[in-house]
C-alpha cells in the first residue's frame, strides 16, 4: 500500500513540473491545495463521527467511561498539529493528503527561490533521516513523528519533479529493462525487511508479524515502477482500469469511515461469542467488502450532493450551489 502512495507522490511531483511549465506555479498550487482541502476535510467528516462511534463502542463494551472516552478522542481529534500537518488526528489512514499538500508546498518553495534542482538532494537528505528515524532505529532514535511530507512525502515527489523537469522520457525498448529492475527491487524489498525484521532482532521468521512501511529499497522499488510505467505510458489503456481512475482518491477517502463501521461490527459479534477475525473466510472478504462499501458511500454522498466527484469535495458545496441557482 505505501509503495502505491509514494508512487502516486511522485506521479504527483511529475505532473506538477510538466503544468507549471505551461502556467504560472502558483496559480497551479492555488488550485492543487484546494482540491487536496476539500478531499482531507471530506474524509475528516465522514471518519470522525465513524471513530467516535467505534471508540465508544469498544468503551461500552470495556466498560469504560463513555464521558471520558468522548472527550479525549474530540481532543484528539482537534490537535492542531496532528490535524493540519500530520493528518493523523481523527485516522492515521489520511496521512498521505496532508503530506502531498504539504510536499507541494515545499518544491514550490525551491521554485520560488530559483532553485528548483535543488529541491532533490536536499529532500533526499531529509529522507535519509526519516529512513534511519523510522526503519532503521539501531542508528538513530529521532523523537518526534516521521512518516510526514518533510521526510517522505517531499523526496517522492521532488523525484517526480526532478525528472519531468529534466525532460527525461524512458524509452520503450527498455521497457523491459526497467521491469527487470523493478521486480529485482521488489525482491531486495522483501529481503531487506526480512533481514531487519528477523535476524537482527533475534526473532525466528513467523514469531510475529513485521510490517514496516519503508526501507532503503523502498525508492528503488517505486523509483523503477514509475520509470517502467513512463516507458509505457499505453500501459492498460485497453483495461476497465482508467474508468476507475476518477473514483481512487475518492475510495481512499472513505474506506476509513467504512472500515471503522466494520471494525466496531467484528468487535461487537466478538463480544457476543462470535469471533469471526479467526474465521478465515472473514479475511478473504475484508478487503473486497471494505472496497465495494466505500465505492457505494462515496458514489452515495455524489447522489446526494455532498460532493461532486469530479469538482469539489468539500461537503455540502454541490447541494448550496444547486440550490442558489435553484
Amino acid at each position: 500500500m505505501c509503495d502505491a502512495f509514494y508512487d502516486t507522490l511522485s506521479t504527483s511531483g511529475y505532473f506538477f513540473a510538466l503544468k507549471i511549465a505551461q502556467r504560472d506555479p502558483t496559480d497551479y498550487v492555488h488550485k492543487q491545495a484546494a482540491t487536496i482541502s476539500s478531499y482531507y476535510v471530506f474524509g475528516l467528516v465522514l471518519a470522525a463521527p465513524t471513530f467516535l462511534a467505534g471508540r465508544l463502542v469498544r468503551a461500552a463494551l470495556d466498560g469504560r467511561s463513555l464521558a471520558e472516552t468522548t472527550y479525549s478522542s474530540l481532543a484528539s481529534f482537534v490537535d492542531p498539529v496532528a490535524l493540519i500537518y500530520y493528518g493523523t488526528s481523527v485516522s492515521e489512514i489520511l496521512w498521505f493528503l496532508p503530506a502531498l499538500l504539504f510536499s507541494f508546498l515545499f518544491v514550490y518553495l525551491f521554485i520560488l527561490l530559483g532553485v528548483p534542482t535543488a529541491a532533490l538532494p536536499v529532500a533526499l537528505g531529509f529522507h535519509v533521516v526519516g529512513l534511519l528515524g523510522g526503519t532503521y532505529t539501531m542508528f538513530l532514535e529521532v523523537p518526534f513523528e516521521i512518516r510526514d511530507a518533510l521526510f517522505f512525502g517531499f523526496f517522492y515527489t521532488s523525484l517526480g519533479f526532478t525528472i519531468a523537469a529534466r525532460d527525461w522520457r524512458p524509452s520503450t525498448d527498455r521497457s523491459r529493462l526497467y521491469l527487470g529492475l523493478t521486480l529485482g527491487f521488489a525482491i531486495l524489498q522483501l529481503v531487506e525487511l526480512y533481514v531487519l525484521g528477523y535476524p537482527l532482532r533475534g526473532e525466528p521468521f513467523g514469531a510475529y508479524v513485521y510490517a514496516p512501511s519503508y526501507g532503503i529499497t523502498t525508492a528503488l522499488f517505486t523509483a523503477s515502477l514509475f520509470i517502467y510505467l513512463l516507458s509505457r505510458p499505453k500501459l492498460g489503456v485497453d483495461t476497465p482500469l482508467p474508468s476507475w481512475g476518477k473514483y481512487a482518491v475518492g475510495i481512499y477517502v472513505t474506506h476509513p469511515a467504512v472500515f471503522a463501521v466494520i471494525r466496531a461490527v467484528r468487535d461487537t459479534l466478538e463480544h457476543v461469542g462470535y469471533t469471526v477475525d479467526e474465521l478465515i473466510v472473514w479475511h478473504l472478504l475484508l478487503t473486497p467488502m471494505l472496497f465495494y462499501l466505500s465505492y457505494l458511500v462515496y458514489i452515495a454522498a455524489d447522489k446526494l450532493r455532498v460532493i461532486e466527484i469530479g469538482g469539489t469535495h468539500f461537503p455540502g458545496r454541490p447541494w448550496l450551489r444547486a440550490m442558489r441557482s435553484g
